[in-house]
């Protein structure tokens, strides 16, 4: 099991006007909704409600930021990503980070790891004004349920390591979201596209 990409850490605003950023990957219809067939199921077999309260996605990058830099920051974005090509996702197997969470696994970080490496401007601007460095994730995976107790977790997880998923979708764009804090609902602030 891999450990240590995820902290329970949260990226929460301690002052008005700054807010969290998430920059994300969707996957398509198809996927989305296999993806949510086993968030329920999840849901129901372990009476976790928390599986089914995030849409399906894989985080590239989240920060936080203050409101007044959302312009420079969307356009920052638009060159670096407009340049990515797009590029296909591959889920496959089950896996998690103890004690909390269980996610489907990426098959092929590069991509992700491209465009951290072409994020890090963003990172310097966002420190730049005083925020807190943007945080990267090292493996890209879409999450089936996070914030477990622990004895959910190790059962899950004992089960899902004996389960198989294999789906994989195209990355045509990604998609910029802002809360306010951890439990807000997220709002799409920007959507960009990559090269065909």
């Amino acid at each position: 099991m891999e450990t240590g990409l995820v902290s329970n850490r949260s990226l929460t605003p301690v002052l008005n006007g700054i807010y969290e950023y998430l920059l994300v990957a969707h996957p398509d219809a198809a996927v989305y909704r296999q993806v949510m067939e086993e968030k329920q199921f999840f849901s129901a077999q372990y009476r976790e409600p928390v599986a089914i309260k995030t849409k399906p996605h894989i985080t590239v990058a989240n920060f936080m930021a203050k409101e007044e830099m959302e312009e420079t920051l969307i356009r920052w974005m638009h060159r670096i990503i407009s340049n990515q090509k797009k590029f296909t996702v591959v889920l496959d197997q089950y896996n998690g980070f103890a004690a909390h969470t269980i996610y489907l696994r990426v098959q092929d970080h590069q991509p992700f790891q491209q465009l951290a490496k072409e994020l890090k401007v963003v990172d310097q601007y966002v420190k730049s004004y005083g925020c807190p460095p943007m945080h990267i994730g090292k493996f890209p995976h879409l999450t089936i349920a996070r914030r477990l107790p622990d004895i959910v977790y190790r059962q899950a997880i004992a089960d899902y390591t004996q389960k198989t998923f294999h789906a994989s979708f195209e990355v045509t764009e990604l998609v910029l979201l802002r809360r306010q804090h951890q439990f807000d609902t997220c709002k799409q602030v920007n959507r960009f596209g990559l090269l065909p």
